[in-house]
């Protein structure tokens, strides 16, 4: 179990945002060529992607603890945070996978 303390972090009310009221003014062709000229923001090569994405509604989850091999949990960890989810996410393919091929 993780011994470290839960903190709530709150939004700094000395935070100035930015003036984001010419974005407001500007019309679709203005921001079209704002894109356009932004190298950050390059088009990406395969739309195609977004036809196969589909909605996913959160589960309800159950703890369960689960012996892994220390290779299999260090790949998922040096990942970044929220390695368990990934870990499930893999679980949930190979699921579907096979429940679809029956």
């Amino acid at each position: 179990m993780n011994e470290k303390p839960i903190t709530r972090r709150l939004p700094d009310p000395n935070r100035t945002l930015p003036d984001l009221s010419a974005l407001r003014d500007m019309d679709d062709a203005a921001i079209a060529r704002a894109v356009a000229e932004d190298p950050d923001a390059a088009p990406l090569a395969d739309a195609t992607w977004f036809d196969a994405a589909r909605r996913v509604e959160p589960r309800n989850k159950v703890a369960v603890s689960l012996r892994v091999d220390a290779d299999v949990l260090e790949f998922f960890k040096s990942k970044g945070g929220g390695y368990l989810t990934r870990m499930n996410g893999v679980l949930r393919a190979y699921m579907e996978h096979e429940r679809d091929r029956a």
